[in-house]
């Protein structure tokens, strides 16, 4: 049966009855080893494909001419590559499997990647009851501020390391609440102290008259995975059309997020911080609002030493605090309002107050996951490293 079956090969010069042949041929030797293709239906196509491209089936030496030009056209179908601008990321499983809650917003969504989650749309409607009182009080049209997302919706969508699953107007509706209720909330908890004249406190605010629940918006805004752009809000917040009472205090996203941090957050000490990054001559980027934590704790060395950025080429072993002491280290609460003015002088190591508050966790987390994610330097990660070597069981924490 297999001479027949040659002899039949040689004398058909139809493409289409050499693959019937060959079909015959896989049927005839069932249960026989063959060269190179099992006798399965996946064997047949691709012998058939290869008689269209006048390749021999049984041609060992071209048999990977097919596997290259298919990943040839896998890559030439690649879309050209767009600078890095991602800045927004969704949380490592490596750090999420420790504890899923604190990269979890509980109260509300911002941005694209929780949006619509059931837990959430109960903010929902007071987010557009923001964007409301956000449209009165600037006295822009709607379709003027649809129009300022259509036109930044490339470079918004360029943010996020995930592509969203939203069309274009859905997206834009996402991003144009979520940033006028960010800018409202943050008018509305500091109109007191930067004395906003023409904002007076709404009695049917739903966030602001029930305390406990700005404790839990506060925290949902710091989450890596809830996170707008900063540009974005800057460029729809306008302090032109605020009025303030003549106190000298300049408004800005930049002012305003700082005195939210401060009375939701507890932070301290980090003022020289902010008058750098709000100064004209040497402003640091601000990508969004954790972003904008982690830099208010950057140490100054951050600005100076720029051109040394880059990812750390050695790794330190700290000893704990009880050989430190053994060898006669002493320990001294640090003068220094910045975490990382760590001293060491005199046989004295002296480490700034860490406050530790509710959030303290949550808000540590989520700089690591971001870190890791985005910078070069990880001043975080590598405040953590040292705190955990220092100190590794409770009763060490008495020598601070």
């Amino acid at each position: 049966m297999l001479c027949v079956c040659i002899q039949l090969m040689a004398q058909q010069k139809d493409k289409r009855n050499q693959v019937s042949c060959i079909e015959l041929l896989l049927q005839s030797t069932k249960g026989k080893p063959t060269r190179s293709f099992e006798h399965t239906a996946e064997g047949t196509t691709q012998i058939r494909r290869q008689m269209e491209g006048n390749q021999d089936p049984f041609d060992i030496e071209n048999q990977h001419i097919p596997l290259a030009t298919c990943m040839r056209d896998e890559l030439n179908k690649l879309s050209p590559q767009q600078p890095m601008v991602c800045c927004i990321y969704r949380v490592p499983d490596r750090l999420r499997r420790v504890n899923e809650k604190v990269y979890t917003p509980q109260v509300v969504s911002i941005g694209p990647l929780h949006h619509g989650k059931e837990s959430l749309k109960a903010m929902e409607e007071h987010k557009k009851r923001y964007l409301q009182g956000f449209l009165t009080r600037t006295r822009v049209s709607l379709e003027e501020y649809v129009k300022k997302i259509k036109y930044h919706e490339a470079k918004l969508r360029s943010c996020y390391e995930e592509s969203t699953k939203f069309n274009s107007d859905e997206f834009v509706r996402i991003i144009l609440v979520d940033a006028a209720f960010i800018i409202e909330l943050l008018l509305r908890c500091c109109r007191q102290h930067f004395n906003i004249i023409g904002l007076e406190n709404d009695e049917n605010d739903r966030i602001l008259n029930k305390p406990w629940l700005i404790h839990y918006v506060a925290p949902d805004m710091q989450l890596l995975e809830n996170q707008l752009p900063f540009f974005i809000l800057e460029d729809l917040f306008d302090p032109d059309i605020i009025t303030v009472s003549s106190n000298g205090k300049k408004l800005s996203m930049i002012n305003l997020s700082y005195e939210f941090l401060t009375m939701t957050l507890e932070l301290e000490g980090a003022e020289d911080s902010l008058q750098r990054i709000s100064s004209s001559s040497s402003n640091p980027k601000v990508e969004h609002f954790l972003d904008f934590i982690r830099t208010l704790h950057l140490p100054i060395l951050e600005e100076s030493d720029q051109s040394n950025e880059g990812p750390s080429k050695s790794i330190m072993t700290t000893p704990c605090i009880t050989k430190l002491h053994q060898a006669g280290v002493k320990f001294k609460l640090g003068s220094s309002r910045n975490l990382f003015d760590i001293r060491f002088n005199n046989g004295i190591l002296e480490i700034p107050k860490l406050k530790i508050h509710d959030y303290t966790e949550l808000t540590l987390r989520n700089l690591l996951a971001f870190e890791q994610c985005h910078c070069h330097n990880n001043y975080i990660s590598d405040y953590v490293s040292l705190m955990d070597d220092f100190v590794n069981t409770e009763k060490m924490w008495s020598f601070f």
